[in-house]
């Protein structure tokens, strides 16, 4: 069974950007591609952020999503990010992307898979959104996320469900390198203060009280994010011990993947 990605609730953007969005996007961990909607430029960036949609990874919406497709369940810091220059063609062309890898600091395992393939990483470089400049101005930029996903900002903490991956292949694409990955928008939760929801998201601050907000606004359509906002980790660990792992579905793209050579 195939489900795309979830696309009601907090986020909306919402124009067709000329840049090669779905490119960038692929080199997202949490997701396999990156799409803008039409829509009214004026409403295309909110306070500054221009807000995509991306294909999620594997299942992440509940508790059994997690148990069946992560291998650990982490408490992370955001320590530092890196920016990756944006490409000699997208300068020609004076607009592009400036892209980010974030350090990641493991502050606390809240949860493991008994037969998982390796031990959860102290730390690890995190691919993520960068920005996108205009006018051949590398400094004139704008921030981009993905909807209803944290940017993984520096000073920020997070909730993540991670599994390591193995270096693949795809046809016609260049090789994969073995990471630590994501299950998708619903695995990566906001934790500042050791509060699920609370923190950054999509760029922005939030508070624990809109989290518990956004969760009504979900209706049946929420998540464990959502289920569990403004709790601390304790609710959660309950409900993964107490989640049974189910039949494994294809999620996304389908995408012939073998183990490099």
């Amino acid at each position: 069974m195939q489900r795309t990605a979830k696309t009601s609730g907090r986020g909306h953007l919402r124009r067709r950007n000329r840049l090669a969005l779905l490119g960038t996007a692929a080199a997202v961990t949490l997701g396999t591609g990156l799409a803008v909607s039409d829509h009214d430029e004026a409403t295309a960036r909110t306070e500054d952020v221009i807000v995509g949609q991306g294909a999620d990874h594997l299942p992440n919406r509940t508790a059994s999503d997690w148990v069946t497709y992560a291998d650990h369940v982490l408490v992370v810091s955001a320590t530092s990010e890196k920016e990756i220059a944006p490409t000699q063609q997208e300068v020609e062309r004076g607009e592009g992307t400036v892209g980010r890898t974030v350090t990641l600091t493991v502050d606390k395992m809240l949860w493991s898979r008994p037969d998982a393939p390796r031990p959860a990483p102290d730390t690890w470089e995190y691919s993520a959104m960068g920005w996108q400049f205009q006018d051949g101005d590398t400094g004139n930029r704008t921030k981009m996320a993905l909807i209803d996903q944290p940017r993984v900002e520096p000073g920020h903490r997070y909730v993540t469900a991670v599994r390591w991956e193995e270096t693949a292949c795809s046809p016609g694409d260049a090789p994969e390198p073995a990471q630590w990955r994501g299950l998708g928008e619903g695995s990566e939760v906001p934790f500042d203060a050791g509060v699920i929801g609370q923190g950054e998201l999509e760029g922005h601050s939030r508070t624990a009280a809109q989290a518990r907000s956004a969760k009504l606004e979900a209706g049946d359509d929420a998540g464990l994010e959502d289920q569990l906002a403004g709790r601390g980790e304790d609710a959660l660990v309950q409900e993964l011990n107490a989640a049974h792992p189910h039949e494994p579905e294809t999620f996304g793209p389908a995408r012939p993947r073998d183990i490099c050579a």
